[in-house]
């Protein structure tokens, strides 16, 4: 690995970035902390890529952890990775990603700028990747026995990223990058590797990534195969319905997916079993969950006693005794998850982060695979509902479609576990009513069809 980079720490880099980040973090995608006061900054890490005072442009990895409060909540903070770039002038076509220019500080006169969208600097990343090794608190690796990447695969940002940052690299590779960073592997990169260790075919292989070792563990980016012209999930139910087809062929096959990589990360990863206590506090967070959704979205107060219900009679069969198998599962499954290639490809499963906006040490939790299930079967309801008129006999045959196909290939239906799947379809529904009354209130009755579906099964 080159050694032009540097792990020094320009004496007042970040007292004067501090100004311009606190302008420019709440409008990017991926903060989360949007609607809170920002009250500081403090650097866990830097390390300069590419030399910052050289004939080209530089760039500066940053960790940074951001302090925020609001009225109503304690001071808390979230760490960030940042990939400044740094030049004496921004070219025009650069001009969108203008941070600012500094006034001061080791970097004074120069311009800084979002690096990611730089060709130059993204291309440094892949570089990075293509050759294993340290650099200060930065490793970068590679899955064994993966082919060599090719050098010199122009770069360029896809811009239908949420919560992290993504390069595609000459339609071959695509690089996630995480932006909001939890301590420990994440399990984007963790299962993945697993299920490509287990010879599952289903997920694509990560070809490399880069993590951070010091002072804290932390995956900071995934490169795995780009898949071009595929089209995930969501698109092709959404054709379906537009042209009035069926989608039982391709749900059933969504559920023997499902199943399969279900089965190959039970054999691969520790299993448990939910006993009493555990079935007992799982059914009491969903209750929590409940009771704050309530607060936060007054249409869902009618509903809670018979929504609580469900989570009640998971309660009871834990305290009489039922457990459950517990795995690790994908998380965050639904239909824009799953990819297709063109000609009917198989099917590959993307994005085992999980829901980001969830601690990590629960998303790495083991859980049922219904949770999983549920996911799946509650975006069939959302896409039918963007049908007009509404569908929802469309959605029912694919939800048993789905499930079908998910205990044929792994031997267990989900539909004979019905207080274990209601729980988790119920709670998956208030999560949506609220995500969808903060941030798309038009959307609200496609979780409140639901939520008045399952209120109806007490």
């Amino acid at each position: 690995m080159s050694e032009a980079a540097s792990t020094r720490t320009p004496l007042g880099l970040l007292p004067s970035l501090a100004p311009l980040l606190r302008q420019w973090l709440p409008g990017q995608r991926w903060f989360a902390g949007k609607g809170y006061a920002v009250t500081g900054f403090s650097l866990v890490s830097a390390t300069e890529l590419l030399p910052l005072n050289g004939p080209g442009p530089g760039l500066l990895h940053l960790l940074v952890r951001v302090g925020q409060r609001d009225a109503s909540s304690p001071s808390s903070d979230d760490c960030y990775q940042l990939l400044i770039g740094v030049r004496e002038t921004l070219p025009p076509a650069l001009a969108p990603t203008l941070i600012g220019h500094l006034t001061e500080g080791p970097l004074d006169g120069r311009t800084v700028y979002e690096g990611t969208h730089d060709p130059r600097l993204a291309a440094l990343l892949l570089e990075r990747l293509r050759t294993p090794g340290s650099l200060g608190p930065l490793r970068f690796d590679r899955f064994d026995g993966a082919p060599a990447i090719p050098a010199g695969l122009a770069a360029r940002p896809l811009d239908a990223e949420q919560s992290n940052s993504s390069l595609v690299y000459g339609d071959a590779y695509i690089l996630k990058i995480f932006r909001r960073l939890h301590p420990g592997p994440n399990p984007d990169l963790e299962l993945p590797l697993a299920l490509a260790r287990a010879g599952c075919a289903r997920v694509p292989v990560p070809v490399a990534w880069y993590e951070s070792t010091a002072p804290e563990p932390f995956t900071l980016g995934v490169l795995q195969p780009f898949l071009p012209g595929s089209r995930d999930g969501w698109v092709l139910a959404l054709e379906a319905l537009a042209g009035d087809r069926p989608f039982l062929g391709e749900a059933h096959e969504l559920g023997r997916v499902t199943a399969e990589v279900h089965t190959a990360l039970a054999d691969t990863l520790p299993t448990v079993k939910l006993g009493g206590p555990q079935t007992e506090g799982l059914a009491a967070a969903m209750v929590r969950r409940l009771d704050a959704a309530a607060q936060a979205v007054p249409a869902l107060v009618p509903y809670a006693p018979r929504l609580r219900a469900a989570f009640d009679a998971l309660a009871v069969l834990g305290a009489r005794g039922r457990t459950w198998a517990a795995q690790r599962v994908h998380g965050d499954l639904h239909l824009g998850q799953i990819l297709r290639g063109p000609g009917n490809a198989p099917w590959s499963v993307i994005d085992f982060e999980g829901e980001p906006a969830r601690p990590l040490t629960e998303r790495c939790r083991p859980q049922p695979a219904v949770r999983d299930v549920a996911g799946m079967l509650r975006s069939f309801d959302y896409a039918a509902r963007t049908h007009r008129p509404w569908n929802p006999a469309w959605a029912e045959r694919c939800r048993d479609a789905y499930c079908d196909g998910y205990a044929e290939a792994g031997g267990d239906d989900p539909r004979q576990e019905p207080e274990l799947l209601r729980a988790y379809e119920t709670d998956k529904a208030v999560y949506e009513v609220v995500y969808e009354a903060r941030h798309r209130p038009d959307w609200v009755p496609v979780p409140m069809a639901a939520i008045e579906r399952l209120a109806a099964l007490h």
